[in-house]
């Protein structure tokens, strides 16, 4: 089947996540050592983390929804600690302008240009980064991100949406992410190609999921214009 779109993960498929995550925690622990001094001194950026981490089984949409669990692990910090609610708002904005500084690999700009040039280009993640802020948006036909979505990958329901939005039957559409259970598997089970962004040489008898293999593998944006 003829290739005529491709949707692309965004976290570690076209910027490295981990920095610009610190970059942003700290950012958060900045502002709160000046407005919610109280608040910063008994939450550390690690206990924060852990706070977040078990905030997640409480409620299905955390699985999917990361600005959500952000903000409720905010309001229920702040809380405890007399502050209004519109104090986490706040802080989440700190946070949220934070996490768009990122510094794309410097193979994305011009793959995507020339990508852009012999097909049609979309976006599906479960991350909360806004293409626009980050000056991205103009590449892309469509972009859906979990948060707003209802569910995030693996589930078929979001790839399924985003080719519905391409106008395009799935086997038409290859999907590239750097994670081979959300990324490759969850196109694949939603009838769509799986590439996967493999830009650190991993292997995937290391990665412990043997029973996946990509329909392709790139080491960059480079790699799957050369494939396409």
């Amino acid at each position: 089947m003829t290739i005529k779109a491709v949707l692309l993960d965004l976290d570690d498929t076209l910027w490295p996540v981990a920095p610009v995550i610190r970059h942003a925690e700290a950012m958060l622990q900045q502002w709160m050592h000046a407005h919610v001094p109280v608040v910063a001194q008994n939450y550390t950026i690690e206990k924060m983390r852990e706070y977040r981490n078990a905030l997640v089984p409480t409620d299905p949409r955390f699985q999917y929804d990361l600005w959500a669990l952000r903000m409720a692990l905010l309001e229920k910090i702040f809380a405890e600690h007399g502050e209004d609610r519109s104090k986490a708002e706040l802080a989440m904005a700190v946070f949220a302008d934070a996490r768009n500084k990122v510094s794309l690999y410097e193979d994305v700009l011009p793959s995507l240009e020339a990508l852009a040039q012999k097909l049609t280009l979309g976006t599906v993640s479960n991350g909360f980064a806004d293409l626009q802020a980050i000056g991205l948006a103009s590449h892309f036909k469509v972009s859906i991100a979990a948060y707003r979505f209802g569910c995030g990958k693996p589930d078929p329901r979001i790839f399924l949406a985003a080719c519905e939005a391409l106008e395009m039957e799935p086997q038409h559409v290859l999907y590239v992410g750097d994670d081979l259970l959300l990324d490759v598997q969850g196109a694949q089970k939603a009838g769509l190609r799986g590439g996967w962004m493999n830009r650190h040489g991993l292997k995937i008898e290391d990665e412990r999921h043997l029973h996946i293999q990509p329909d392709a593998e790139f080491s960059n944006l480079h790699d799957l214009y050369r494939y396409l």
